[in-house]
């Protein structure tokens, strides 16, 4: 054998959300662009804030190229590690240092470098909270470790408690929250991180265990009608932080973000050499210097998340209008429908049939739900709904 067959199996597949973004180019060279209703990637549309290219502007006028675009320290700059930490600390009232973070390639990266960094034996064990990223099970099982899944609580999305109390073992290492939520873009109460955090705590004391929250949040800012996302580390000391600026700065290609180690984690000093051991042996060492420096002249700085907010109340005033179940979202930028039929792969499969390219949730460990990307043209929305009811009158 040549290749490694796991290996093989991930590069010779697309993901769902890739495979249908890559079905539209080609039935948009087909029936134009403008007759294909792509809602399949979360990809930003929203510019990013001004800050950005003004900073680039200035850095590649003022600095030399060399320092410009030279080596960071492994773990990141000094500067930008500093400047993320008093952010943060003016945010969310904590007391974090520039040493308490890790700069890396994006959130995939941060995540990667968690499951890496704690698992320490086959056995091992990280419980998802479905809806969940279809990529965690990929990073999971590359780092060697199980991957455990609760099913959806449909209702409101939060964490159906009893189900996660029973998935609870002496071999888990840590359960990973993503809030807002891709795919749902529900966002976890103030009540579902207390309760998660007592849980884990009253578990973590019965095993003679550390069970840590990895909370992935790559969409803490956007989020609509003055909701507040609770910052996990003031409620959970065993928390490591996934955080990329792709959405927030909408950056995607960009590629940065970082990992947050807090004093209180347990072992927390070698907790963060383990991160740093993890990013080194992943390749992920120096995040891109040039976008390190850029963010320390655009801390707090967003798109306009208002530009999202009006997308999500035109799909989903649109959608319900027509007869469709919604999740009205609190956060990110996708709309959790229920599909029509019980498959939401064939339903999927369907709505191609209107050229509208939605994703199944079944990979997202919730089927009979599809998600709809809304970061895209408010007036391809607009041109969508005929085929949205198109689709819907042939279900009723």
């Amino acid at each position: 054998m040549i290749v490694s067959e796991s290996m093989y199996d991930l590069g010779s597949r697309r993901s769902v959300i890739r495979d249908l973004f890559e079905y539209g180019k080609q039935r948009a060279a087909v029936v134009g662009a403008e007759n294909v209703y792509d809602f399949s990637l979360g990809n930003p549309t929203v510019p990013a804030p001004d800050c950005v290219n003004e900073e680039i502007r200035r850095l590649t006028e003022t600095m030399d190229s060399i320092t410009l675009h030279g080596y960071t320290s492994a773990q990141g700059d000094a500067e930008t590690r500093t400047a993320v930490a008093e952010y943060l600390n003016k945010t969310h009232g904590t007391s974090f240092k520039a040493d308490n973070l890790y700069m890396t390639v994006g959130a995939a990266a941060s995540l990667s470098i968690c499951f890496r960094a704690l698992t320490t034996c086959a056995e091992d064990e990280f419980i998802v909270i479905a809806p969940f990223f279809p990529e965690y099970r990929v990073f999971i099982e590359a780092a060697g470790a199980k991957f455990k899944m609760v099913p959806p609580e449909t209702k409101g999305f939060q964490i159906d408690f009893a189900a996660l109390e029973g998935m609870l073992t002496e071999h888990t290492k840590g359960v990973v929250i993503n809030s807002p939520n891709n795919p749902s873009g529900a966002v976890y109460s103030e009540e579902t991180i207390k309760k998660l955090a007592q849980l884990l705590s009253d578990k973590s004391r019965e095993f003679g265990t550390h069970i840590f929250i990895i909370a992935d949040e790559p969409y803490r800012e956007i989020v609509y009608d003055g909701v507040q996302v609770p910052y996990v580390t003031k409620y959970y000391d065993d928390t490591l932080v996934c955080y990329s600026y792709s959405k927030s700065l909408s950056l995607p290609g960009e590629r940065i973000g970082y990992v947050l180690v807090p004093d209180e984690a347990c072992e927390s000093s070698r907790l963060y050499a383990a991160v740093a051991g993890a990013g080194r042996a992943l390749g992920y060492v120096c995040a891109p210097s040039l976008f390190q420096k850029v963010l320390v002249s655009c801390m707090g700085a967003t798109g306009d998340v208002s530009l999202y907010q009006k997308n999500r109340d035109l799909l989903y005033e649109g959608l319900t209008k027509i007869g469709y179940e919604c999740f009205l979202p609190q956060g990110a930028f996708y709309l959790f429908v229920k599909a029509l039929e019980e498959d939401s792969d064939a339903f999927s499969e369907k709505a191609k049939e209107e050229d509208l390219l939605i994703v199944s949730a079944a990979g997202f460990g919730c089927p009979g739900y599809v998600r709809i990307s809304y970061c895209v043209d408010e007036d391809m929305i607009r041109r969508s709904f005929g085929a949205f009811e198109r689709l819907y009158r042939k279900y009723r």
